[in-house]
């Protein structure tokens, strides 16, 4: 008998090494955009034992106090106990961060468009501020229109948080969850087995941390996905390794970007390689992400496909993309190069144009910083409201 396909994917509470490096990456960059709409930002964070390195390129006119945005963002995510090797107020900081190269500013604030083609058109002034090529996803497995394993271990982790917060005290803020589905025809019908990995008090006992985060943390979590699919059968590990107290930066460097499958579709859907938290939306590698999700969810949403990958490419300095594909799977009610045609037909894919359009020179990208960019309420790349244009386009 031929087995099941299984599929996996894993997520992070905003305790985890890598997590914290991003929340303050990206607790920098808001902090600059609050102040200044056309800050340059690509801010690189290390954390390890009571240290934090902020490095990269950050070219704006505000004044930030880098050294207190890393204090109040670890101080926010709960490293605030003495002995755990990580601590809010005793943590040493080291900003060592440089303006951005005026090659590649130069490139950005005037693209080849602008230099070849004298275009007067503002849009077309901005080129791309690196090459690179970015994935968006969207498919109907979840009410937020994501893949099934991503969207059950986001919501573990983010509710082990919470529990970790509000009613098991002993828990500490560094966690890890991982969900395996079982497919059948490229569609997910059951939940096979859950693992869910927290960092605690020495004084806490395996059996109480097993049957807390049971009861609080997953049984909750298994209620409101038990109504779509089957999840009778799910195995469950809770702290297989059996010991999990020292965590964090203090048990594992952690590094801005590292956890790049976690902040997008969980290995659902390809990847480009370009991480997101601490660059501005001058880099394509985090606009042209945005953008992506923003498209194939308005195609799923269109009623034009039940799966859809969009990839985007750019040159620096280039304001037009290279490249634009649109992948359906055999799910589109039409063919996929009708749906490419609409998509070039509704959707600008400047640089300059998804940050007008999506507002991504304001604030608010910490908030977005753990559990995942996408299949989130209140962020602009969410909106669904192009859906009816793409049917009328394409008829």
């Amino acid at each position: 008998m031929k087995a099941a396909p299984l599929f996996s994917s894993e997520s992070v509470t905003s305790g985890h090494p890598d997590k914290v490096c991003d929340q303050i990456a990206d607790g920098i960059l808001d902090a600059a955009l609050e102040y200044d709409p056309k800050t340059r930002s690509a801010v690189e964070v290390m954390a390890t034992t009571n240290r934090v390195i902020v490095a990269g390129e950050l070219s704006t006119t505000a004044e930030l106090d880098v050294e207190q945005i890393v204090r109040e963002a670890v101080e926010r995510i709960g490293y605030t106990q003495e002995g755990m090797g990580f601590d809010a107020r005793t943590l040493q900081v080291m900003d060592i961060l440089d303006q951005q190269s005026p090659d590649i500013a130069q490139s950005v604030d005037r693209s080849i468009e602008a230099r070849e083609e004298s275009s007067g058109d503002l849009l077309s002034l901005q080129g791309a501020g690196d090459q690179g090529l970015m994935f968006g996803y969207a498919c109907d497995d979840t009410p937020v229109l994501m893949p099934l394993p991503i969207y059950v271990a986001h919501r573990l982790a983010s509710q082990l948080e919470q529990v970790r917060r509000t009613e098991m005290s002993g828990l500490r803020p560094d966690g890890k969850t991982q969900v395996t589905v079982r497919m059948e025809n490229e569609q997910p019908v059951s939940l096979d087995t859950i693992v869910v990995s927290t960092q605690h008090d020495d004084a806490l006992s395996l059996e109480q941390i097993r049957e807390g985060v049971k009861t609080l943390v997953v049984d909750p979590v298994l209620e409101q996905v038990g109504q779509r699919f089957d999840t009778s059968e799910a195995k469950l590990l809770i702290n297989p390794s059996g010991r999990f107290v020292v965590g964090g930066p203090a048990g594992d460097t952690g590094v801005t970007g590292r956890k790049l499958i976690v902040d997008t579709y969980g290995g659902f859907a390809r990847h480009g390689g370009g991480a997101f938290s601490g660059k501005d939306a001058s880099k394509v590698d985090r606009s042209g992400a945005y953008a992506t999700r923003w498209i194939a969810k308005n195609i799923v949403v269109a009623g034009l496909a039940r799966r859809c990958e969009v990839q985007v490419s750019y040159a620096i300095g280039r304001a037009e993309p290279v490249g634009l594909h649109i992948n359906t799977f055999g799910t589109g009610c039409v063919s996929d190069d009708q749906l490419l045609s609409a998509v070039g037909r509704v959707f600008d894919l400047r640089p300059a144009a998804i940050i007008e359009t999506l507002r991504l020179n304001e604030p608010g990208f910490t908030a977005v910083s753990a559990y995942g960019h996408f299949g989130r309420e209140g962020v602009t790349w969410e909106d669904t409201s192009k859906a009816d244009e793409l049917r009328g386009v394409v008829g």
